[in-house]
């Protein structure tokens, strides 16, 4: 049943939910120049949510850490779950399309993990994702997730800066893993209908099992490690900067991308819903204001 393994996993999300949001209010408190700088420092609300299967019983559940109108954050949450139970058909149906074994027999399951979505004051700060999970059936476990740039205004030397942290955080783990989670970002992050990538990307990887359960989890731990230090000296960089109302625009404009990809397309969206969980924890992603032309 690995319930080593999975008490590991679910404290490191956690442990990685605590840095950020700490680091978060930290950037809120030391905002003290330029837009928003007279605004109260922004600061987590935090809900307990649950799950229940359906027969009313304890299917697990987390924290979702959601701060609103803060001098950096207009609005960033940070969730963090451990949910089990059974699936349902169609989740039972997916998995058995994406060759999970034994599933079609068995369809318990237990997921564990962090997923971060950040949409920011000022236009020139760019919007961020990040997610990290573990997932189990009784025939597979595997883990998941990345973190990508999501800018209204690009600039390229924050593009680099973000890709070239996640490049050395993977690198210790094979020279492999970050062009190959790169270009599986670049795949995962496009919006077909659109014929667009939602941002400038990052990495990501799914279905991790390389047989080696802690050099997986190790990875895994890398790619949740390297968040902070690609995106927060961006955050600090851009938050003091003027900017217009045209400036503002684009950016609604751009959550509105945001928005169809998540609703859209995102598989974790999909599955926390069809699986019963908290829906404001799921679509906590959604931007709080938007704009389509």
């Amino acid at each position: 049943m690995m319930t080593a393994e999975k008490d590991r996993a679910s404290t490191w999300f956690r442990d990685l939910r605590d840095q950020i949001v700490a680091a978060f209010e930290a950037l809120e408190d030391s905002h003290h120049a330029g837009p928003f700088a007279e605004a109260d420092a922004g600061r987590f609300e935090v809900t307990q949510t649950t799950r229940h299967s359906d027969d009313g019983s304890d299917a697990g559940g987390g924290l979702m850490s959601v701060m609103r109108g803060g001098r950096v954050f207009e609005k960033v949450g940070v969730n963090v779950s451990t949910v089990y139970g059974t699936l349902g058909v169609p989740a039972q149906q997916a998995m058995a399309a994406r060759g999970v074994p034994g599933i079609e027999d068995d369809p318990r399951f237990w997921a564990s993990g962090i997923s971060l979505v950040a949409h920011m004051q000022n236009p020139h700060c760019p919007a961020v994702h990040m997610n990290t999970r573990m997932f189990w059936t009784p025939g597979a476990w595997w883990f998941g997730g990345g973190s990508d740039l999501n800018p209204c205004i690009e600039y390229d030397e924050d593009t680099a800066h973000f890709h070239a942290t996640q490049k050395a955080h993977l690198d210790p783990h094979g020279d492999e893993h970050y062009p190959a989670l790169k270009a599986w970002a670049d795949e995962y992050f496009y919006i077909p209908h659109r014929k667009r990538a939602r941002g400038v990307g990052g990495i990501f990887m799914d279905d991790r099992n390389s047989g080696d359960w802690e050099a997986d989890f190790a990875l895994t731990q890398d790619i949740g490690r390297a968040f902070l230090p690609a995106f927060v000296p961006l955050t600090e960089k851009r938050r003091t900067q003027p900017f217009s109302d045209a400036d503002k625009d684009v950016q609604l404009v751009h959550r509105g991308l945001y928005a169809e990809y998540n609703l859209v397309y995102d598989r974790g969206t999909k599955f926390g819903l069809a699986t019963g969980h908290d829906a404001n924890a799921v679509l906590m992603s959604l931007p709080p204001l938007a704009k389509w032309v």
